[in-house]
């Protein structure tokens, strides 16, 4: 079962292999995977750069792409897009790169993972869904 918890995020002004590396990193750092685990990504040079392959091998994870012009493959992380747009950044005037990169932590960290229920999970935090999952397992 998915949490909806976002674990691996970084952040940059541009989409880049080192971006989302860090951002694998930060994943694997945060949570305990198993070999074996999948990532699914889109089909972006960032994800099938050699650098970044090596790392996802690094890590013993196993690559899945979608499918060229599948838009339900991304469904997830589009609407946690459009939350974070409608929640915090269109309602948010920032001053600097660094006070927004902060501002984006406080809503994953602060709210979004910890605070905020979702329907889809039966009106749970993404933290008390993987939690339980946790606990179960």
């Amino acid at each position: 079962m998915h949490s909806k918890k976002i674990v691996g995020y970084s952040f940059s002004r541009f989409m880049t292999s080192e971006l989302v590396i860090e951002a694998l990193q930060n994943a694997c750092f945060s949570q305990k995977h198993r070999k074996g685990l999948i990532l699914h990504t889109d089909l972006g040079s960032q994800y099938t750069s050699s650098e970044f392959t090596q790392h996802v091998q690094k890590y013993g994870i196993r690559q899945s792409f979608s499918q060229k012009g599948c838009p339900y493959d991304n469904a997830c992380i589009e609407s946690f897009h459009a939350i974070l747009k409608k929640e915090e950044v269109y309602h948010t005037q920032y001053t600097d790169y660094r006070a927004a990169k902060l501002a984006m932590f406080q809503f994953i960290e602060g709210w979004y993972n910890r605070n905020r229920i979702h329907s889809s999970i039966g009106y749970q935090t993404p933290q008390a869904m993987e939690d339980q999952i946790r606990r179960t397992a």
